[in-house]
């Protein structure tokens, strides 16, 4: 996949393309039905296809205050965009100019002269341009003008649900990770370095890794104990763990933190990247009346967590 960074160099137009544009936070499932379209109707005219996206969330730039709560990072949406097989994906910096250009300005200037969309695939939902003020009929009529084919693509359904980035932040912001990986067609993922914490866990038989997420502008499931999978640095193989979000209600230690306890594993892993793939939320973060307590619940997690894997690997290799 080849990115284009607009904001880099100046370029002449490329090849003409069929193109789609979005944010695409997530690379949901909705977004990967979005892009096969393109993808369809670049083949049958023998064009390029392409994403066009976003360096930072637009209200980012709009509003100084705002808190995306994103799905990904950006490498981690380029990856998942790479993943689609889209030949291309044109990379903008959202500026305040950006902002102020109008729908017809954008298809002219970016979409027509700098990109040389010939064919623009719109989500259901979509909207671009000053204050978001036009609608799928005025591209269609701009893209007349300008020599562009504006096509309508349909909502992506997943159990009557109409799969968006906004309802995939819904699951997750309520736990429900087994609904949010659904949507998304791939598991919600944290990814960080591996800090030092306060060391109970390990005094209790189960000692945890700190996550300190890289990107603080990532969307945090709610506290609780969670499944999940666990990729330290470059390393391919995922190892089962149980990870708590919360601020460690028996020990009284105040902040919340991101810990999580690698199953089968024992190594001097500080400093490292490591990458949580969130599977199932558990149970609720709870206060013990001493580490006793605590130590014998954690037992029955990671009990039940090595059923719940056991139980999923079984429906992987019966379908």
């Amino acid at each position: 996949m080849k990115i284009i960074r607009l904001y880099e160099t100046p370029r002449q137009a490329p090849e003409p393309c069929v193109a789609t544009i979005g944010f695409f936070d997530g690379v949901h499932r909705g977004h990967q039905f979005l892009i096969r379209h393109v993808r369809q109707v670049a083949a049958e005219a023998h064009l390029r296809s392409m994403v066009i996206t976003f360096d930072r969330h637009p209200r980012q730039v709009l509003a100084q205050d705002y808190q995306p709560q994103l799905l990904s990072t950006l490498d981690d949406k380029l990856r998942l965009l790479e993943a689609t097989g889209i030949d291309e994906v044109a990379l903008l910096h959202f500026s305040h100019e950006m902002a102020a250009l109008t729908a017809r300005d954008f298809m002219q200037r970016v979409l027509r002269d700098q990109l040389n969309v010939r064919r623009l695939v719109i989500g259901y939902d979509n909207r671009f341009g000053h204050n978001r003020a036009e609608g799928f009929d005025d591209y269609v009529g701009y893209g007349r003008e300008l020599g562009i084919e504006v096509i309508h693509n349909p909502a992506f359904l997943l159990n009557d649900i109409k799969v968006s980035s906004s309802v995939v932040r819904s699951f997750v912001n309520s736990g429900e990770m087994e609904l949010a990986n659904q949507c998304l067609g791939h598991a919600f993922t944290l990814s960080g370095t591996v800090a030092h914490g306060f060391g109970e866990g390990h005094k209790l038989g189960y000692p945890t890794a700190n996550l300190d997420v890289a990107d603080a502008n990532l969307i945090i499931p709610p506290n609780g104990v969670y499944a999940v999978q666990v990729r330290l640095g470059d390393d391919t193989a995922w190892r089962m763990g149980m990870m708590n979000i919360g601020i460690r209600p028996t020990f009284n230690n105040g902040g919340r933190t991101l810990e999580v306890n690698i199953l089968d594993f024992d190594g001097d892993i500080y400093g490292r990247p490591m990458t949580v793939a969130f599977r199932k939320r558990m149970r609720d973060e709870r206060r013990f009346d001493n580490a006793a307590q605590l130590a014998q619940q954690l037992k029955k997690d990671a009990i039940a967590i090595r059923a719940y894997f056991e139980s999923s690997q079984k429906k992987t290799t019966t379908k």
